[in-house]
């Protein structure tokens, strides 16, 4: 394998791939490339401790390719000399907070394409300070591509994590409500989509006395028969939904299938999720230290900004993707601005209290203590959300390029004609706290709110976003755009033509 094969497994902050081969993709996380890989983070780990024999803990997730992914990391790593500790079904968060804890590892592996289809899989590295950027993921796969590795025979262990996980979960929602059981009384179902999120039933809820009937899918199984286990996907919301309204539930937890997301459901079927997700954990943020810093993606609405700011905090919207607003609410603590969230309408979350890990089931057990306290106070938790600004219409198509087109330079120069194009219109105007593509608000005549166009991180999509205050206003919006973007040949408009006729 070339450097070029193993930099095209780069997924930003992750590697990624083919596992399972398909008519349309042929495996590219061969046991060649994995085996490698691993080898590589071993060298990388030992030039960063000076230890020669490091232990590696590895996870992962329910995938069908976890087994086969697993063994080839374990054969990279104790080849090299370094000890590897199997510990099974994992949740993402938990390969990260065992380094934080008395589990003896240095460093660690999760087998996970997060969401990703059945047929991928990937691989995320942690050490104690965090997660790996994506420069040191470049090194790790050229130190892979050059192919020089120590020889060794190291060991091979298995330990679960994952009940001591889940046990100081349970400890900090009794510390903070003062209760054994403070979820007495509430029925709390889980859909973990088959994904390695069915522990939080037995682990987490039950011990808190919650009653659990209704929870589905909590098998893991990587075929994912039931439904994508994404708190994005449409299908697995409807899902839980329906669940909670068929078993009369408090409250609705879905995970992603590797639990470093989740969304959430309301008694009578809402969705808790995007904007609203992120309104609920500000305002109990923000109840606990006014004056905090919300870091959030790009795509959040103007109603969740005013939402932000009348309940004392300051909304600070930054680039789309989980590693690129954790960095940036790192950036604004370390200036001495207090920022404790950094959230991401896909349902990713990290807490400054956490180690400004990403972890889904954090975020669910912050709002649980939540819940249990307005419950104390014959309170509704969704009170706390009830004077959120929601638009009257929201839409996100994507759009894709011409097959072979330098999608990325051409996406940029659309980009940069359609701000031109604003600029010059009087009833258009640039949003000001934009930090990629280009954001355009639209007067109360000509839409009533605003789109978003820009380029996905990683992919050859043109994400387009876009809110409305009126209804019918999308459409206005959308089909001004389309007036715009259908004079470029090399994009694909077909989805928002069929949206604004």
């Amino acid at each position: 394998m070339t450097e070029k094969d193993f930099m095209a497994l780069k997924n930003g902050t992750d590697v990624r791939g083919t596992a399972i081969a398909s008519a349309d993709s042929p495996v590219t996380l061969t046991d060649e490339a994995v085996t490698r890989i691993a080898s590589a983070f071993l060298v990388w780990v030992t030039a960063k401790t000076g230890n020669p024999h490091p232990v590696i803990a590895v996870g992962h997730d329910s995938r069908i390719s976890a087994g086969r992914i697993s063994d080839a990391v374990t054969r990279g790593i104790t080849a090299c000399g370094g000890n590897v500790v199997l510990t099974g079904l994992s949740s993402t968060p938990s390969m990260f907070m065992l380094l934080k804890d008395d589990f003896g590892a240095d460093a660690s592996v999760m087998i996970t394409a997060s969401h990703l289809p059945r047929e991928k899989n990937g691989l995320k590295f942690f050490v104690p300070e965090g997660g790996l950027e994506g420069s040191d993921i470049a090194e790790v796969l050229r130190i892979a591509a050059l192919g020089v590795f120590p020889e060794g025979g190291g060991t091979v262990t298995k330990r679960s994590y994952i009940e001591k996980y889940a046990a100081d979960l349970v400890e900090k929602v009794q510390k903070a409500t003062g209760e054994a059981q403070p979820l007495a009384g509430k029925r709390i179902l889980v859909d973990a989509g088959n994904g390695a999120g069915g522990f939080y039933v037995d682990l987490v809820l039950k011990p808190l006395g919650a009653d659990t009937v209704g929870s589905q899918f909590l098998e893991p199984d990587g075929n994912f028969p039931n439904h994508i286990p994404n708190p994005e996907n449409k299908d697995a919301m409807r899902s839980v939904s329906e669940a909670v309204l068929r078993n009369h539930a408090d409250f609705g937890i879905i995970f992603d299938t590797d639990v470093d997301r989740a969304g959430a459901v309301a008694p009578d079927g809402e969705e808790i999720n995007r904007n609203r997700l992120i309104a609920l954990i500000s305002a109990i943020l923000l109840k606990e230290r006014t004056g905090a810093y919300i870091v959030t993606d790009s795509v959040t609405s103007d109603g969740l900004a005013a939402f932000i700011k009348a309940h004392g905090g300051i909304h600070h919207r930054f680039k789309r993707g989980y590693k690129n607003v954790i960095n940036e609410s790192k950036r604004l603590n370390a200036e001495g601005n207090y920022s404790p969230l950094a959230i991401e309408t896909s349902g990713h979350a990290a807490l400054k209290e956490n180690y400004f890990l990403d972890d889904g089931a954090y975020l669910v057990t912050r709002l649980l203590i939540a819940l249990a306290t307005a419950s104390k106070e014959g309170k509704n938790l969704l009170s706390l959300i009830d004077d959120l600004p929601e638009p009257k219409e929201a839409d996100e198509i994507r759009l894709t390029f011409a097959p072979g087109c330098d999608y990325k330079a051409l996406g940029a120069e659309v980009i940069r004609d359609f701000g031109a194009y604003a600029i010059a219109k009087p009833y258009l105007s640039l949003a000001p706290d934009n930090y990629e593509g280009v954001r355009v608000n639209f007067d109360k005549a000509h839409g009533d709110g605003w789109v978003l166009v820009r380029m996905s991180l990683h992919e050859p999509i043109m994400p387009i976003n876009a809110e409305s205050n009126t209804a019918g206003g999308n459409k206005l919006i959308l089909k001004e755009l389309y007036s715009f973007l259908k004079e470029y040949p090399y994009l694909n408009c077909e989805p928002l033509e069929k949206r604004v006729k």
